[in-house]
């Protein structure tokens, strides 16, 4: 299963969720990326990254934005913005779409602030990532019950 974290940017909030998920993800099976929907050459802010490191995540690097390509091999799109309406995906995704509504940050944002911040986006992943083991679960005991089921007709021939 691949998902994308999308914000406007990816200069933050989807940044941070790719790096939290992948940093506690132990599903082998799951990976997860970031993009923003507009394309830029913006920089990170330094002190967003900082307390990003604080909190123990690397959001280091370039922004990257959505291609095609990535979003054909894309299970799950989660929007980690306010601001980019889940319509974008309407025609060109057809997987499934959650929206996480946080607010952009802005310019002169204190350092609380974005910590909260990272913390909010940190806290959804650990509830998406519960929600996609317990999908997980119960298909696999759906599974085992019907081949449990085809077990047994199979031996009743």
């Amino acid at each position: 299963m691949n998902i994308l974290f999308v914000c406007k940017y990816n200069r933050f909030r989807s940044r941070v969720a790719e790096a939290y998920f992948n940093q506690i993800n132990i599903n082998n099976n799951i990976k997860a990326f970031s993009r923003g929907v507009i394309k830029g050459d913006y920089p990170l802010n330094r002190t967003e990254v900082a307390i990003a490191k604080k909190c123990g995540l690397d959001i280091s690097g370039k922004p990257k934005s959505l291609e095609i390509e990535l979003l054909k091999k894309t299970d799950l799109v989660v929007i980690v913005a306010d601001n980019v309406p889940k319509e974008l995906f309407y025609t060109t995704f057809k997987g499934r779409v959650l929206v996480w509504r946080i607010r952009d940050l802005e310019h002169g944002d204190g350092k609380g602030l974005i910590e909260r911040k990272v913390k909010r986006i940190m806290a959804k992943v650990r509830k998406l990532l519960k929600k996609l083991d317990k999908e997980s679960f119960i298909k696999k005991i759906e599974f085992q019950k019907k081949k449990a089921k085809e077990d047994h007709l199979n031996r009743r021939k």
